[in-house]
């Protein structure tokens, strides 16, 4: 069962954490590289704050973003901010947001989010906790998918999994972690099934597009390309 107001919580302590990691930067980190291509770890932040308000829309019933266009050029034009005014607004917009997930709402109605996709409005929560955590991963300042909680990692891997079940490019895979937590996915296209075992951390990096899936290890075939997220 989806808990909004556990998963509302648990964003503000990731919030708190990228920020407390992000306060030891300097101007010039902004303008650096993150380890997604072509932006900058001041894009990762921009996206994080309007994200934030996106999401709030969305559980105010208005569209996630005006347009792809408005999306893109709303980061290109905060990317380059000085990094006070950087984490001042990613502070403010994520307390609007969990200020949107206390207001009284239903929590089983269906939502719209981007590009026609739907879900439950109290599943809305998580998919910023996801965005902050890997995000937060993104910036390259020393946090890794081994840092993030153990219970989010499986949650998200339940969520990818799920997501990606069925996928008419991806042939049935059984993922194994380490721990023993197992998960299928695929089936959608010939071959298979492919066996994938590695730790949560590294199997969560592959389905996420983090990571190359190299420390994983597969049986029965090769790893599959997995679609972009």
């Amino acid at each position: 069962m989806i808990d909004h107001a556990h998963d509302l919580a648990s964003v503000q302590e990731a919030t708190e954490r990228l920020l407390t990691a992000a306060a030891g930067l300097d101007n010039a980190s902004v303008a650096r590289p993150s380890r997604l291509p072509g932006w900058t770890v001041g894009h990762v932040l921009a996206h994080l704050a309007r994200n934030a308000d996106a999401l709030g829309n969305v559980l105010d019933g208005r569209p996630m973003y005006p347009s792809a266009e408005a999306r893109d050029a709303d980061i290109e034009r905060d990317a380059p901010r000085p990094l006070d005014v950087q984490l001042a607004d990613l502070r403010e917009s994520d307390a609007k947001f969990r200020a949107h997930g206390t207001a009284p709402a239903d929590w089983t109605r269906t939502v719209e989010l981007r590009n026609g996709v739907t879900d439950v409005a109290a599943r809305v929560p998580f998919r910023r906790w996801i965005e902050v955590e890997l995000h937060h991963v993104d910036l390259g300042i020393g946090y890794e998918l081994e840092d993030v909680p153990a219970d989010f990692t499986e949650r998200e891997i339940d969520f990818l999994a799920e997501r990606f079940g069925g996928h008419r490019d991806v042939p049935s895979v059984g993922l194994r972690s380490s721990g023993g937590r197992v998960w299928t996915t695929g089936g959608g296209a010939p071959g298979g099934p492919i066996g994938v075992e590695g730790t949560a951390a590294d199997l969560l990096g592959w389905l996420a597009g983090r990571r190359d899936g190299s420390a994983l290890t597969v049986t029965g075939g090769t790893l599959p390309a997995l679609p972009p997220l």
